[in-house]
């Protein structure tokens, strides 16, 4: 039996009680991962560690590591953790420089050499479930690894990179992934909402993301669903058993791309939820799609009791979504697809991306003003960030766009790109008061309520620390509102921090 040691980084949360994750994190990858080599008879355990915290993290991992004892330590990233979990595993191999350690996720995938150059002894490319259980299996015989496709093996000073084995067919070949690994890390105060897979890959070759390079890294069908029946299963192993309100996340890239798949599936679920006395709500993402039958579509969502929807506008500019990000739909269609949610009583948040090669000032005033005529319940706005291995990522390059290098804190909450028409600063400007331009349609006018917002934000700032026989003098009392000029906010949060005569003894 191999015992393998999961390391996951997460950019930081407050912990409490190392428990700073909702249900809604689980990393399913290694959690299916997990699930195939626990039905092998292997033991899995899991770390997650807090990237913002740096080697503070590492007696924990040292902790792990004599408590475990494990034969494997299998590690991912994405782009912006890697640094981290490179530094994790020179920490690992410090202690124990005959462990081997197995890297593998999106971005060591299209980037394998970076991870070979940092020192790993295997790197996964492509999905991970077989090759680490063919790896584990080899390590508990004692054997040394070779001939594993979709691993590329360190043999001492040789590197063995074996081709790629086809996509993972049927996806129901695969168990339900473990979530009981991430029991010890999760925050079980609230109620937890599940997210649930339903299929894997995406047919379209947006710019920016990384399945247009994932698509080529193996043969077979890349786009792939699970079976409803399946699906619904897991569900139901999910749904509490107090009959108690739930939610739930159906995980997918392409929803509306099959309508038999999709009304079979919406069928048994709306059938699962009949019989039971509360229904679970459910959440989805939807593409927006031209030519599609949106109200056939979301007919069928209503039925299964979808309640919400995220639906990728990205960019107002439909010169951006076109020539830079390569999704080709109108800003007629996104608002037809958003009308048709709200007819069947859905809830729609919108995402955006802002920051984007090529983007302008005037690109990112036609986003704020989609979201204006969208009126979404909620938003999603990041910045963005060109993963390496993308095709953005390769636009960026071109363009000398990169600098010295890229940012790895705050993903998609920092300004990545200083670009020739929206400088640096006024990205991060425009993410951080992305409301204020929803609101206001004149330029000018939200340009005047960001910088009224930054004083009052800074006075705020300055003035928690003045002491509170100060601000009495000042005639400040506590709970006491003053309105002079507009600016009754910054007054009610100074006034907030004030004690009252009274209470001072005069």
């Amino acid at each position: 039996m191999a015992r393998v040691l999961f390391v996951f980084s997460i950019d930081g949360h407050r912990r409490f009680d190392r428990r700073p994750l909702s249900a809604a994190a689980v990393q399913l990858g290694i959690s299916y991962i997990s699930a195939l080599l626990k039905a092998h008879g292997h033991e899995t355990r899991l770390v997650v560690l807090e990237s913002r915290r740096g080697a503070a993290e590492f007696p924990l991992v040292t902790e792990r590591l004599r408590a475990f004892e494990p034969t494997l330590v299998c590690h991912t990233a994405v782009a912006t953790q890697y640094p981290f979990i490179v530094r994790v595993a020179e920490h690992v191999r410090a202690l124990r420089p005959n462990l081997p350690q197995l890297i593998g996720g999106v971005h060591v995938s299209l980037n394998p050499e970076q991870a070979l150059r940092d020192g790993f002894d295997a790197v996964c490319v492509g999905e991970g479930e077989h090759p680490t259980l063919e790896l584990a299996a080899a390590l508990d015989a004692g054997l040394v690894p070779t001939g594993i496709a979709n691993l590329w093996l360190r043999r001492g000073g040789d590197v063995q990179r074996n081709a790629t084995r086809p996509f993972v067919r049927p996806l129901d070949s695969l168990p339900p992934p473990d979530r009981r690994m991430w029991d010890e890390w999760l925050d079980h105060s609230r109620p937890p909402v599940h997210t649930v897979l339903l299929g894997r890959g995406c047919p379209y070759q947006c710019a920016y993301c990384c399945n247009h390079a994932l698509k080529k890294l193996a043969a077979g069908p890349y786009v792939r669903m699970r079976t409803p029946e399946a699906v619904v299963r897991e569900i139901e192993s999910l749904a509490a058993p107090s009959d108690a309100a739930q939610n739930m996340y159906l995980e997918v890239e392409t929803f509306m791309l099959d309508s038999d798949w999709t009304e079979s599936f919406c069928d048994r679920l709306a059938a699962f939820n009949a019989r039971r006395r509360r229904p679970i709500r459910f959440g989805a993402n939807v593409r927006v799609t031209p030519h599609i039958e949106v109200e056939r579509f979301f007919a069928a969502f209503a039925q299964a009791n979808i309640q919400s929807v995220n639906i990728g506008l990205e960019s107002g500019s439909e010169r951006i979504r076109r020539d830079v990000l390569r999704r080709y739909y109108s800003n007629d269609d996104v608002l037809r697809t958003v009308r048709a949610a709200r007819t069947h009583g859905m809830q729609v948040a919108l995402y955006n991306l802002i920051g984007l090669p090529g983007e302008t000032w005037r690109d990112f005033l036609e986003t704020a003003r989609m979201n204006r005529l969208c009126r979404p319940d909620a938003h999603r706005t990041s910045i963005f960030y060109p993963y390496p291995g993308t095709a953005l990522h390769g636009v960026c390059r071109e363009q000398g766009l990169l600098g010295a290098g890229l940012p790895t804190d705050r993903e998609r909450k920092q300004a990545a790109l200083d670009l020739p028409g929206f400088p640096r600063r006024r990205i991060q400007e425009c993410h951080d008061y992305f409301d204020v331009y929803v609101a206001h349609a004149n330029p000018m006018w939200c340009r005047l309520h960001v910088l009224w917002r930054r004083c009052t934000e800074w006075v705020d700032r300055h003035t928690r620390g003045l002491p509170g026989y100060w601000r009495v003098r000042c005639g400040i009392a506590a709970g006491q509102r003053l309105v002079r000029g507009g600016v009754r906010a910054t007054v009610d949060a100074v006034a907030s921090h004030v004690r009252t005569p009274r209470e001072l003894g005069g």
